[in-house]
């Protein structure tokens, strides 16, 4: 038996370790298809993080033999290329759906996903998903929807308590003012210290004594009148000498010397 042949050893080399690296596989047939057709089916499928290559059969069956991705190989029949597929799987599928829908010769047959088998259905429900930074868009929206409409809850609860509490109050005739005084009223005489009032003793001492100072105070005014009254006197009789020698009285002793 002859040994294999170096490049076909380094195909199947890589289909191998290509089919291990990547997040999925997909075989298409691209019978009818031109070479410009294909140079755009590639720039499609990069764009959407996948890489498309075309190997012969019998060698891709060689590199899946005894492995995870033998279940390929019942798709390895006519023309067959592989979507290696690196980035999103759902964007790969929508990226060959939609070029095979322009091209109809683009036939999709089916892939892997890990160690899960992808029919065409599959491909197809994939082809359907929204990418997914729209997937993460949708979610935060979805989570952040009842935060929002329960802190507008939160907030509309105090105004709907002071609304309910008003219309309380008016149908009830509207707050209780009159029944707040007495109240007001009470507290206030509380708040106010009681006044002893004094005992009948000591009224008593104190009429005694007023009456026992009375009679000084009326010692001290008759005193004082009799000082005033004494003195008024003295300064009368010390007056009148200085006006004698002005009236002299006629006697006849001095008429006659007149005479």
């Amino acid at each position: 038996m002859e040994n294999p042949r170096p490049e076909k050893v380094a195909v199947v080399t890589e289909v191998r370790e290509r089919l291990d690296a990547a997040e999925a596989a997909i075989l298409t047939e691209y019978r009818g298809l031109s070479v410009s057709e294909l140079a755009a089916l590639r720039g499609v499928l990069r764009a959407a993080g996948g890489d498309y290559k075309i190997y012969k059969n019998t060698l891709v069956k060689l590199a899946i033999s005894g492995g995870r991705h033998e279940a390929l190989s019942p798709l390895l029949e006519g023309p067959t290329a592989i979507a290696f597929v690196s980035g999103e799987v759902s964007a790969a599928a929508k990226a060959l759906r939609d070029y095979a829908r322009t091209y109809p010769n683009l036939v999709i047959k089916g892939g892997l996903h890990g160690d899960g088998f992808l029919s065409t259905q599959h491909l197809s429900a994939l082809a359907d998903l929204p990418s997914r930074d729209v997937l993460l868009a949708q979610l935060a929206g979805a989570i952040a929807a009842p935060l929002r409409q329960f802190a507008g809850l939160l907030q509309a609860l105090p105004r709907n308590l002071a609304y309910g509490l008003s219309a309380l109050l008016d149908q009830q005739g509207g707050a209780p003012v009159e029944a707040a005084e007495p109240a007001a009223s009470s507290e206030a005489a509380e708040s106010v210290p009681e006044i002893e009032t004094p005992e009948t003793e000591p009224t008593v001492e104190a009429s005694t004594t007023a009456e026992a100072e009375a009679p000084a105070a009326a010692e001290v005014e008759v005193s004082a009148e009799v000082e005033v009254s004494a003195e008024v006197e003295v300064s009368a009789e010390a007056e009148i000498p200085a006006e004698a020698p002005a009236q002299a009285e006629v006697t006849p002793e001095n008429a006659t010397d007149e005479g």
